[in-house]
Formats: C-alpha cells, sequence, structure tokens
C-alpha cells in the first residue's frame, strides 16, 4: 500500500497529529499523555524562540485511503553548534513496521539535506534538552514530566536504519527515607561548623534574588564549558515565575560563602503524578483540577533538575553539605518517597560519579542517536567533559 508524508498546517492537522500517539499508546498503562499544550507549543513560532534562529516542520504518515500510520518532525536548530551542520528529528511515533519508519526518517533526511544539514539526531526538541530528548531504552515505567517515553521496539526501528549513539542519558533513582553515606555527613559537618558557609531554601517571596544567584551560578559553572552558554538574569526570572506555582520550597537550596552564591540544587515534585489525571488537557476546568489535585492530591516523588557548583568550590565537599543540608528537611516532611534525578549525559563522569555516590539506582537510560548522511565517515560520540 502506498503512503505519503503529509505536513501538519491546520487545527483538524494539529490534533491528528496529537491522536497518533494516542492511538500508539492506547494498551500501555504506563504511558502518561503530555498536555497537548506543551506539544504545541513547541511548533509555535510565537512561543518558541528557537524559530528565531531555526525551522521546523511536521508530518503524519499516511496510507492512500488517509490512515495515520506515524508521525515525526524535523528541525534545524543554528544554534546545535556540532562538527558538521547537523539538524534534528522527535515526536517520533510509529507502529511497530520497519518501512513506516524507514519511509519517516529518509522523508526527513531529504528534508535536512536541502538545508545543507549532513547528519541527523534523534529522537530530540526543537528546544533546550530539558524536555522530549533522547528515546527510552530502559525504564519502562510512568515517566517524568516532560521525559520521553517510547514502546520499545522503537529501539530497533532506530539502529536497522542505521542511527548510532551519541550519548546514553542516565536516570538516577534514591528512596528519600535512604541515610546517605557517612562521607556526605562528614563533608557536611565541615562548613557547618564554619561560619561563612550558610544553606538555604528558596523562597517564592524573593523570586528575583534567587534567579540572580541562579544565573551566578550556572554562568560560572557552566557557560562556556562543553558547548554551554550563558543564562540572561531576565530569563531565569521568567522561568522562576513559571515554575511558582509548583515550587515546594523546601526541594529548592543554594548555598553561600560569605554571602556569594556557590551551589545550587533545584528540584521539584513529579507533576506528571498530577497531569496524569488531566488526559492532556489544560483549560480553565483542568487548572482548577490541577489546583485541587496540588492541594489534596498524592505526589510522593520529586525530580532533581540542576545541580551545580562553581569551579572555585568543585570537589571540596560543597556537593555535600548542601545535600545533608536539604535531606535534613525534606526527610523530616515525610511527603515524598522518591527521588529522580533528570538524566545526565554520559559524557559527563563527573556528574555520574556524584549521583551514584549518593547510593542511587539507575532508573531508566534513553539514546541521542546520531545519523551521518555521508555513510563513509568514522562515527564520533560526544565528547567528553
Amino acid at each position: 500500500m502506498a503512503m505519503r508524508m503529509h505536513e501538519v498546517k491546520t487545527e483538524n492537522d494539529k490534533k491528528a497529529f496529537l491522536q497518533v500517539s494516542i492511538d500508539i499508546y492506547k494498551n500501555d498503562p504506563n504511558w502518561i499523555r503530555p498536555l497537548d499544550k506543551d506539544i504545541e507549543e513547541v511548533f509555535d513560532p510565537a512561543k518558541n524562540k528557537f524559530f528565531k534562529r531555526g525551522e521546523c516542520t511536521r508530518w503524519i504518515l499516511m496510507n492512500d485511503a488517509g490512515v495515520p500510520l506515524g508521525r515525526i518532525a524535523a528541525f534545524v536548530n543554528r544554534q546545535y553548534k556540532q562538527e558538521q551542520p547537523t539538524g534534528g528529528i522527535g515526536f517520533f511515533e510509529c507502529d511497530n513496521n520497519t518501512e513506516h519508519a524507514n519511509f519517516m526518517f529518509d522523508h526527513c533526511k531529504k528534508w535536512l539535506q536541502e538545508r545543507n544539514m549532513e547528519a541527523m539526531d534523534g529522537p530530540i526538541n526543537f528546544g533546550e534538552r530539558d524536555k522530549w530528548w533522547g528515546l527510552l531504552t530502559d525504564g519502562f515505567y510512568a515517566p517524568l514530566y516532560g521525559l520521553n517515553y517510547n514502546p520499545p521496539y522503537y529501539q530497533s526501528l532506530f539502529e536497522q536504519y542505521g542511527f548510532e549513539t551519541y550519548f546514553n542519558q542516565v536516570c538516577f533513582a534514591l528512596k528519600v527515607k535512604n541515610r546517605l553515606s557517612d562521607k556526605f555527613y562528614e563533608r557536611h559537618a565541615v562548613f557547618a561548623a564554619n561560619p561563612e558557609f550558610k544553606a538555604q531554601k528558596i523562597d517564592k517571596k524573593n523570586l528575583d534574588k534567587y534567579a540572580k544567584d541562579f544565573t551566578y551560578i550556572y554562568n560560572k559553572a557552566w557557560a562556556g564549558h562543553g558547548g554551554g552558554k550563558s543564562l540572561e538574569e531576565k530569563t531565569v526570572q521568567k522561568m522562576f515565575k513559571t515554575m511558582k506555582a509548583v515550587m515546594d520550597e523546601h526541594l529548592i537550596w543554594f548555598v553561600y560563602h560569605n554571602e556569594e552564591p556557590i551551589a545550587m540544587w533545584v528540584n521539584i515534585p513529579d507533576l506528571n503524578q498530577y497531569f496524569k489525571h488531566l488526559n492532556g488537557q489544560f483549560g480553565l476546568l483542568d487548572k482548577l483540577k490541577f489546583l485541587y489535585l496540588k492541594s489534596f492530591g498524592k505526589c510522593n516523588r520529586f525530580v532533581g533538575l540542576v545541580f551545580g557548583v562553581i569551579p572555585e568550590f568543585q570537589g571540596k565537599g560543597i556537593d555535600g553539605y548542601m545535600i545533608i543540608e536539604g535531606a535534613k528537611v525534606i526527610q523530616s516532611m515525610n511527603k515524598y518517597e522518591d527521588y529522580e534525578m533528570q538524566w545526565i549525559g554520559d559524557f559527563n563522569p563527573k556528574m555520574i560519579n556524584i549521583s551514584e555516590s549518593l547510593g542511587t539506582t539507575r532508573s531508566r537510560n534513553l539514546k541521542t542517536y546520531r545519523y551521518l548522511f555521508d555513510r563513509t565517515l568514522p562515527f564520533k560520540r560526544h565528547k567528553f567533559l
């Protein structure tokens, strides 16, 4: 049967694009439907700043009877600097059919080549790495908010086409009640006895201050390192204001040395424990339901988003001081049972080691794949930091 790629343009097309994933996961009890608005905002030039320096198109794969078989998006992000010009594909959904998957991959490859790309990474996001990035290859249970989830057979669809692992994305989990290793308490004792250091949790009434501190730490720890780029304070202010409604002040910590911000640990409740009850919708009634669930529903898992220490204090134990200060408060709340960290790339062994030293288990693995259009070129994995 013939196939064609139908470009998403109309409102009905957008609904059909969302419906493909509903059909794929209709018998999967672990799937949590993402909010429709979160998906649609990726493809909205008014909402997604990456359209300023890139372009994006999405399609639905249909047979000649007009029945959807899959979906995919392709994008060029000119801020995504790589050894060769590299585009991206994402939001891939497909039945367990190699022919269908290859048809979509071929279409995206051609679209990217027409835009002078020499490789494609996927499945990735037309945006930052904090959402919709990577293919799940281990840990097929209820996903965290913003984390990709897919059937196990997607791995063979990608690899049979010729995609190779560019880097692994490792998630770590920990039972909140667990006692941490003694070395964390030993490090904590050293800094706790020194009045030059203090740890404090965030205060929602003073978010601008913490946005400034976050920006300072982030830019010292990451900007210009491993391809990282500087954050603007106004960007963090906007991020914090967006997060304010879902923040738990007990979960976000900063450390100061003589009032200079030197470390941060940013966590939020796992929003998917609320959103799983909303069936992808977030209209007025759904927002009221969300607020009710947030006030009276159960959320026993929180998620690590950002952990950073400025270079001058790395490797000196300040991480142990901050973690124990936070753990004393979080454990005493008896609210959260599970802690899971957003993924860490296997190209960052330092952060992998810190995560494992907490006594965590590897809870999930995702892969960012790369496909070189010139099949004679040697494949190179992501550089280690």
